[in-house]
């Protein structure tokens, strides 16, 4: 098994190398690629250091696969380019979701879409993989009519220097600004660019993913972006509106049954989804259910992942098993 990983060197990409690791996934040659600044640099991984090499040395070894966390653009330039050679690229960028040929996996919800025929599989982004573990089974029971997504979002999503912003803000330094107001002792309702229509890109990719993943076009959404001064997972409160009727009995008996997700909710004893423990942990943590009883055949949830794991680093080795399992790819 030939892995290449570009973007090693990255926040995402530490955090891939953590979860191949810990995962025991069976790589006998590893390619650690990056920009041609970091070309050189040593990596540790599985008992071994590693030179980190450039984007075409890893095109040139021929992996089976390669797994992308270095941004649209590169992905852009280079994921065909392995792809037409025969690697299987797990590509953790925007550039390929929303094309219309590229699977877009989360491997608890639609592993039947990866196939021998498109080598380009897109990670989602990481607010609609956490939401869409919790969401699936109850869509396939109860079927979706509408969402109203609120995001709470870790300033870890946005990279290194967004995380030395707030640290630097949280202990009186001047910091290079990295988002267009403090974060720290504050929130504001802006993740991605704002479009035309008034909503950010991120919160469009929740709708966008969310029909694509889930192949069903008719469900309602509409979603609100918040970032906030925590380092630890993104959290999502998600209000449910069903076709049918449900029990709230129904849904924790689910909710037993589902792979990676873990049941947190225990008001009395103040037992509920947090950020701070959720960090590290490649499950999705779900909390405060609960019937809205504002609306007919209606649910609310508090649903919290890490960010950097499941959220991108897990989701994207997950694939990868998938790729085994599914005999796609041969160890």
């Amino acid at each position: 098994m030939k892995l290449a990983l570009v973007g090693a060197t990255g926040l995402v990409g530490n955090v891939m190398l953590q979860v191949l690791e810990e995962q025991n996934f069976p790589v006998s040659e590893f390619f650690p690629a990056a920009s041609v600044r970091s070309v050189g640099k040593e990596i540790y991984f599985m008992g071994k250091l590693h030179k980190v090499c450039s984007i075409e040395d890893a095109l040139m070894a021929r992996p089976a696969i390669a797994i992308f966390s270095a941004g649209a653009s590169t992905s852009k330039e280079w994921a065909r380019k392995f792809a037409d050679q025969g690697t299987y690229v797990i590509d953790n960028s925007s550039a390929w979701r929303m094309d219309t040929n590229v699977p877009l996996v989360v491997p608890e919800v639609n592993p039947h879409t990866l196939n021998a025929q498109q080598k380009i599989i897109a990670n989602p982004n990481c607010s609609t993989i956490q939401m869409l573990v919790a969401l699936k089974p109850l869509h396939e029971k109860f079927g979706i009519k509408r969402l109203v997504i609120s995001t709470y979002q870790s300033v870890t999503g946005t990279g290194v220097a967004a995380v030395k912003q707030m640290e630097d803000e949280r202990v009186g330094l001047a910091p290079q600004m990295v988002y267009p107001h403090a974060i720290d002792l504050n929130c504001f309702p802006h993740g991605g660019d704002f479009l035309d229509n008034g909503y950010t890109s991120e919160e469009m990719k929740l709708v966008n993913e969310t029909h694509k993943i889930l192949e069903d076009d008719s469900i309602r959404i509409t979603a609100t972006v918040v970032r906030i001064p925590v380092k630890g997972g993104h959290s999502e409160a998600i209000n449910i509106e069903f076709n049918k009727p449900f029990e709230i009995d129904d849904i924790l008996s689910i909710y037993k049954k589902v792979p990676g997700l873990v049941i947190q909710d225990n008001g009395a004893e103040n037992i509920y989804p947090m950020p701070r423990f959720a960090h590290g942990k490649d499950e999705v943590f779900v909390g405060r259910i609960r019937r809205d009883e504002s609306a007919e055949n209606a649910l609310n949830i508090w649903v919290v992942a890490d960010n950097l794991r499941k959220g991108a680093a897990t989701n994207a080795v997950q694939i990868a098993q998938a790729l085994l399992e599914k005999n796609l790819v041969s160890a």
